[in-house]
């Protein structure tokens, strides 16, 4: 059975590459929402002009079909809000060293 808790975690393994956080700890992902074996991901990325702006997403649904064992599986890129880093979570802000 596919629970937010583990689209969430995979989502943990995935990574912008030149950001050293993963994309849910980094404030990307505005909303995840499950209902039976669909998953939903509400997704930003931290500019528009980022070169990796198609994979991301891609990269994300990917990794979530894998670990979740479903394919009905939605990831849709907003820009608004913007990004912003007050959207980085403590655990994010603290591989950052953002509050040192």
């Amino acid at each position: 059975m596919v629970t937010k808790e583990k689209v969430i975690e995979s989502i943990k393994q995935c990574y912008d590459p030149e950001i050293p956080v993963n994309v849910y700890d980094l404030g990307l992902i505005y909303d995840v929402s499950v209902k039976e074996d669909a998953v939903n991901v509400l997704m930003t990325l931290t500019t528009q002009g980022c070169p990796m702006a198609q994979r991301i997403p891609e990269i994300v649904r990917q990794r979530i079909q894998d670990d979740c064992g479903t394919t009905r599986v939605t990831v849709n890129l907003v820009w608004d809000p913007p990004w912003s880093p007050e959207k980085i979570t403590p655990e994010g802000r603290k591989i950052l060293h953002l509050d040192d």
